[in-house]
C-alpha cells in the first residue's frame, strides 16, 4: 500500500476515482498498483496527441517489432527532472516518471496517413525504488486500453510496403517477460541520449529530442550536444556509413542483452554501438552455449561471409531458441537483416 500513495501522490488529479488493481508475479513481487485504464493515466488525448506535461520522443534507431508503428511518451512529476548520466545510459528519472509506447498497425504501410489500429500501450513507471513494466491492450472499438498482465497475443493483418496483405499474431508480453529485455529492474532501453540527438529532424529540423528538453529546463548536467556521440539512423544513408548503421541496430535491437552486465553477457559477445573490440564485437568468436542456435556455424560473425555467421542465422530464424532477438518478435526484419548482410559482407578478412 505504501507504494500506491506513493503513486496517488504524485498523480493524485490523473487517478481519482479509478479502479485499483494489485497483482503479484511468478516470483511473489508485487507489482505496483495500477489504474484498470489507461485514459485514467492521462498521457494522450483520443488522438493521441501528448497532455499536459508529457513529452512526445522519437528514436534515431528503434528497435523493431514486427514491423508496428510507435508512439513514445515520457511524463514527468511536474517540478521535476531527469538528468544526463553518459551517453550510453538512459536519463536518471526521478520517482514517479511514466514512460509510455503505442504499438499499431498501420492500415496501409505505405501510406501511414490512412491511419492504424493501436495494439497496446506499454508503460514504464518508475517508483523510489525500481521500474515496473506493465501493458494496456486496446479494445475493438479503439476507445480504451485495459491493464493485461498475463500477455496475450493479437491477430492482426495489414498492407505490407509491397502492397501485400501481411498478418502475424502479435505478442502482447506479460508483466514478467518484460524482464528479458529491460532486467531485473525494467530499467528503459530507448531513451539514451546518443539515440535522441537526432530524433525530431523530420518534424522539426532545427531541434531535436535533447536541445528540445534541454530548451524547456527538464534535462540536467546535460553537456554540449556536440560532444554527445549520437548514433545513425540505420535506414538512412545520409546519417553515417554502412558500418555505422549496421552497429546502430545491433546497439538497439541486442545490446540490451548482449552487453558486460546484460542477460546474455555469458555469451562474451558485447554489441553495443562503443564496444571497439572486434573480438568481444563477435569477429572470429567462437559462439558461448548457443547449442542448436548455432546453426552449425563457427564463429558469431566471419568477415565477409555472412551465411556463415551465428548472428545472421539467429537473425533470419523465427524458431524458438534459435531466433535473435527472442522477443518481441515473430517475423523476421527483412530489411534490417539485409543491412546487417551488407555490412558483413563487406567486411575483409583483415578484419579477423
Amino acid at each position: 500500500m505504501r507504494l500506491w500513495l506513493l503513486f496517488v501522490a504524485i498523480l493524485a488529479s490523473t487517478l481519482v476515482g479509478c479502479q485499483q488493481k494489485q497483482e503479484t508475479t511468478a516470483s511473489g513481487r508485487a507489482i505496483l498498483e495500477l489504474p484498470d485504464k489507461l485514459s485514467d493515466l492521462q498521457l494522450f488525448d483520443a488522438a493521441h496527441r501528448p497532455s499536459a506535461g508529457a513529452l512526445a520522443y522519437d528514436l534515431n534507431t528503434p528497435l523493431f517489432s514486427d514491423y508496428t508503428l510507435k508512439e513514445r511518451f515520457i511524463k514527468l512529476p511536474a517540478g521535476t527532472t531527469m538528468s544526463y548520466r553518459g551517453d550510453e545510459q538512459t536519463f536518471d528519472f526521478p520517482s514517479g516518471t511514466i514512460i509510455a509506447k503505442t504499438f499499431s498497425y498501420p492500415f496501409d504501410q505505405r501510406h501511414p496517413e490512412k491511419g492504424q489500429r493501436k495494439l497496446e500501450t506499454r508503460i514504464l513507471l518508475k517508483d523510489a525504488e525500481r521500474w515496473q513494466g506493465v501493458s494496456y491492450v486496446w479494445n475493438d472499438e479503439q476507445t480504451e486500453a485495459y491493464l493485461k498482465l498475463a500477455g496475450m497475443n493479437k491477430p492482426s493483418t495489414w498492407i505490407h510496403f509491397d502492397g501485400s496483405e501481411r498478418s502475424n499474431a502479435y505478442i502482447v508480453p506479460n508483466a514478467n517477460q518484460c524482464k528479458g529485455c529491460h532486467g531485473n529492474n525494467n530499467e528503459p532501453i530507448g531513451p539514451k541520449p546518443r539515440n535522441l540527438l537526432n530524433s525530431f529532424a523530420h518534424q522539426q529540423p532545427e531541434s531535436n529530442g535533447l536541445t528540445d528538453w534541454h530548451a524547456k529546463g527538464l534535462i540536467q548536467n546535460l553537456p554540449a550536444t556536440t560532444s554527445v556521440q549520437a548514433v545513425p539512423i540505420w535506414n538512412d544513408a545520409k546519417t553515417g556509413t554502412l558500418e555505422q548503421r549496421a552497429r546502430a541496430w545491433l546497439d538497439v535491437n541486442c545490446a540490451h542483452c548482449h552487453n558486460p552486465t546484460g542477460p546474455a553477457r555469458q555469451s562474451g559477445l558485447d554489441l553495443r554501438y562503443t564496444q571497439d573490440d572486434l573480438a568481444k564485437r563477435g569477429f572470429m568468436k567462437v559462439p558461448v552455449a548457443a547449442g542448436r542456435g548455432s546453426g552449425g556455424r563457427l564463429y558469431d560473425i566471419v568477415p565477409g561471409k555472412p551465411d556463415e555467421s551465428v548472428l545472421v542465422y539467429r537473425l533470419e530464424s523465427v524458431e524458438p531458441g534459435i531466433m535473435m532477438p527472442e522477443l518481441p518478435r515473430r517475423l523476421v526484419d527483412v530489411e534490417g537483416v539485409k543491412l546487417i548482410r551488407e555490412w558483413i559482407s563487406s567486411l575483409s578478412s583483415s578484419s579477423k
